[in-house]
C-alpha cells in the first residue's frame, strides 16, 4: 500500500447525477489519505442553473479535462460511473499521461463514433426521447425515480430523488470522437450484478479483461448505484485498482 497510499482519485458521476453521488466513497478515500475530486458536469447537480440545450458531450469532456488542468493533477485514478464513461473516454485523449488507471463502474466504454442512445438500444432510446418530448421541452431528459437504477431503500430513494436533475438530450445524442486511449490504458471494469449496461457492452468489456493483462474485471453484488448502496466495498475495489497498473 505504500506506493499507492497518496494516489489521488477523480470520481465522475453518471447521467442526471452530480458530484454529490460520490459523497460516501469520497469521504472514505480521503480518510485513507487519498486526495479525491468529485466534479459535477455542466448543467447537472449544483450546476443545474447552467442547464441549456447547447450542452453536449464535448462540454462534459472539456469539464473533465479542465479539472486536470486547473488542479494540476497527475498519477491519479480516473473513475467513471454509467454515463460518466462517455466524458471519461473522450477526456482520456487529452489527459491519458496524467492517469494512473481508469476504473469503469458499470460505465459505458464507447468506441469512436458511438452515442449513448446507440449504446443503450432503440427501445430505451425511444423511451428517453419520449420523456424529453413530454416533460423536457423537447431538449432535456427529465429525472427518473431513483428506483429505476435499482435502489430500494425508501429513505435512500427520497434522498437521490431530491438531488437528481435533468440532462440535455444532446449529451445522449452526440457521437464521441476517438477513444483509443481509453481502450489501451490500464484499468478495471467493476461490473454490478445485475448490470444496467447493454449486454453488448458488458460482453466486450469482459472480452477485454480476458485478453488484456492490463485490464481487470471485478464484480460487486449491488445495483447500478454501488457508491450509494455499497460504499465500503466499492472503496476497497477502487483502492485495489490503484495498484493494478500492470
Amino acid at each position: 500500500m505504500a506506493s499507492t497510499q497518496h494516489v489521488g482519485f477523480v470520481l465522475v458521476h453518471g447521467g442526471r447525477h452530480g458530484g454529490w453521488a460520490w459523497r460516501d466513497v469520497a469521504s472514505r478515500l480521503r480518510a485513507l489519505g487519498h486526495p479525491t475530486y468529485t466534479p459535477t458536469l455542466t448543467g447537472l447537480g449544483e450546476r443545474a442553473h447552467l442547464l441549456r440545450p447547447e450542452i453536449g458531450l464535448e462540454t462534459h469532456i472539456n469539464d473533465l479535462a479542465g479539472v486536470f488542468e486547473y488542479e494540476d493533477l497527475s498519477d491519479v485514478v480516473l473513475v467513471a460511473h454509467s454515463y460518466g464513461g462517455m466524458p471519461v473516454a473522450g477526456a482520456m485523449q487529452k489527459v491519458f499521461d496524467r492517469v494512473r488507471a481508469v476504473v469503469w463502474v458499470d460505465a459505458h466504454l464507447p468506441r469512436e463514433g458511438e452515442s449513448i442512445f446507440e449504446l443503450i438500444g432503440e427501445e430505451r432510446a425511444i423511451q428517453m426521447k419520449k420523456m424529453a418530448a413530454e416533460n423536457g421541452e423537447g431538449w432535456y431528459v427529465p429525472t427518473s425515480d431513483a428506483s429505476w437504477w435499482g435502489l430500494s431503500d425508501p429513505d435512500q430513494i427520497a434522498w437521490v430523488n431530491s438531488k437528481t436533475t435533468p440532462q440535455p438530450m444532446r449529451t445522449y445524442l452526440d457521437r464521441i470522437g476517438p477513444t483509443d486511449r481509453a481502450w489501451s490504458h490500464p484499468g478495471t471494469m467493476i461490473e454490478c450484478t445485475p448490470s444496467r449496461l447493454p449486454a453488448v457492452e458488458v460482453a466486450r468489456q469482459r472480452a477485454r479483461a480476458e485478453s488484456d493483462p492490463h485490464f481487470h474485471r471485478r464484480l460487486v453484488d449491488a445495483c447500478h448505484e454501488p457508491m450509494l448502496t455499497h460504499p465500503d466495498e466499492l472503496t476497497a475495489l477502487l483502492v485495489e485498482a490503484a495498484g493494478q497498473t500492470g
